[in-house]
């Protein structure tokens, strides 16, 4: 589908706030997943941590499928039934996972059997369901818009985290296996429900197809056009380049996801309540720096580009973590929260200007591309959040093998960390300043001037 089928970009507060509620509904069965079952598995059934840890792994391994899944929207013309698609197999793998817990407990092998499949049915809708939404968004959302509309849809998916793990915690208790089933299955067709509801006239009717000239391709031939839709959007300089801006800069935005309590644990003597609380610190940092792009960034205010905000955000992030380099050869003297805060800061202004300009991006190039483009970031982000909490939590054990002290081992991953995102910095001023218009680059411009520049983006 592109800028022809659709028309000018014209999605309102409230259709982007519609859109948001879909991410919600993908962020509520998310969580139970890769939190409140994975929970359960170390727990309740005693099993070793690296078995959730690895079919989270393997969920995160099969976005590389989500070029595809744009790919089938681009050629179908319609993307909303491959996000109900997205969203009902998440829920049915959402639902199973917890069925292979309660079948764990008696029946361990077949448990594990419908575990993998669960979570490969995960795996599955959230690359379907997420690539094409964001490419919707893309499609449908004004340049002037993006910036304040990434927000609020990665807010909304926060706030389904929030919500869900609250409301389901009440039903959960007192816990029992058949309680998680129930909760979760209810939980996933509430989603599924909320985001047709959603969806529902959002998206503009396809435009007439021209009358039939040949047989429908065969699925070899469609393969075969998958292949080559790929390799010419992989051909195009500007996607290619922000691709492994997006890889490098993810893969330093996930390494302390599970190293940052333990190293408070270590280096400042937190209690796990206490490191937990930090954690509430870092994502409230996060909130902050998501708003401040949403309104800087926003025409009326006209601060700064979406290229500055994402460069910009690289390198405060690096600034940060070199601010718990120096906490761990302080500690505990410095100011170990106000740190954390800017981190969480600094990530935050980072990602919503990243997701921003992913939807400017999409649509920019060959015709009929917005939805592998989207998938090909979209997995890169994706394969990159996964192994970067590995390679940080693996990277710490090692080095605490080397080292006198523990917290020596963590300060070493930040310092890396941060090196990381000072080299997506050097990546993201060169790969987002490609995309042109017949005036000037697009994005080396304030973001009030990118609606000149429609017809590039």
């Amino acid at each position: 589908m592109t800028q022809s089928d659709i028309g000018a970009p014209n999605l309102g507060w409230l259709g982007i706030i519609r859109m948001g509620l879909v991410q919600t509904a993908l962020g509520s069965i998310i969580v139970l997943t890769t939190s409140t079952i994975n929970r359960v598995m170390v727990v309740e059934l005693a099993l070793a941590a690296a078995l959730p840890g690895a079919l989270v792994a393997w969920h995160y391994a099969l976005q590389f499928l989500r070029p595809r899944w744009g790919y089938g929207a681009d050629t179908g013309g319609r993307r909303t039934p491959w996000i109900i698609f997205g969203i009902a197999t998440l829920g049915l793998g959402g639902a199973a996972a917890a069925l292979a817990v309660a079948l764990m407990a008696t029946s361990y092998w077949p448990g594990l059997a419908l575990a993998v499949l669960a979570f490969t049915l995960i795996g599955i809708g959230v690359g379907a369901a997420g690539t094409n939404l964001l490419a919707l968004l893309a499609t449908l959302v004004h340049p002037d818009r993006r910036a304040p509309a990434a927000t609020i849809v990665w807010m909304m998916m926060i706030a389904g985290f929030v919500v869900t793990t609250i409301t389901a915690s009440s039903f959960l208790a007192p816990f029992t296996l058949t309680r998680l089933v129930t909760v979760t299955a209810t939980v996933s067709v509430i989603a599924l429900v909320v985001s047709i509801l959603a969806l529902w006239g959002v998206e503009p009717a396809r435009a007439a197809a021209a009358p039939a000239t040949a047989s429908e391709p065969t699925d070899a031939e469609t393969k075969t056009a998958f292949r080559t839709a790929l390799a010419e959007v992989w051909d195009e300089p500007q996607a290619r380049r922000f691709t492994i801006f997006v890889f490098v800069s993810m893969l330093a935005y996930s390494m302390q996801d599970l190293i940052l309590e333990p190293f408070a644990g270590f280096a400042f003597g937190m209690n796990p309540a206490e490191s937990t609380k930090l954690a509430g610190h870092q994502h409230s940092g996060v909130f902050l720096g998501m708003a401040l792009v949403a309104i800087c960034a926003h025409p009326r205010v006209g601060f700064g580009s979406l290229r500055a905000w994402t460069v910009g955000g690289c390198i405060a992030s690096a600034i940060a973590l070199l601010g718990l380099v120096l906490a761990g050869l302080f500690a505990p003297h410095w100011p170990l929260t106000a740190t954390v805060i800017a981190l969480g800061f600094a990530n935050g202004a980072f990602a919503v200007a990243a997701i921003a300009t992913m939807m400017s991006l999409a649509g920019a190039g060959r015709e009929k591309r917005e939805g592998i483009r989207m998938g090909l970031w979209g997995a890169a982000q994706a394969i990159a959040f996964g192994a970067g909490g590995f390679v940080g939590a693996a990277s710490a054990d090692l080095i605490r093998g080397l080292v006198t002290e523990p917290a020596d081992a963590f300060t070493v991953v930040f310092a890396a960390e941060a090196m990381l995102f000072l080299a997506a910095a050097m990546l993201g001023v060169r790969a987002i300043v490609e995309v042109k218009s017949p005036e000037k680059p697009v994005f080396a411009r304030p973001v009030a001037d990118v609606a000149k520049a429609g017809s590039a983006i």
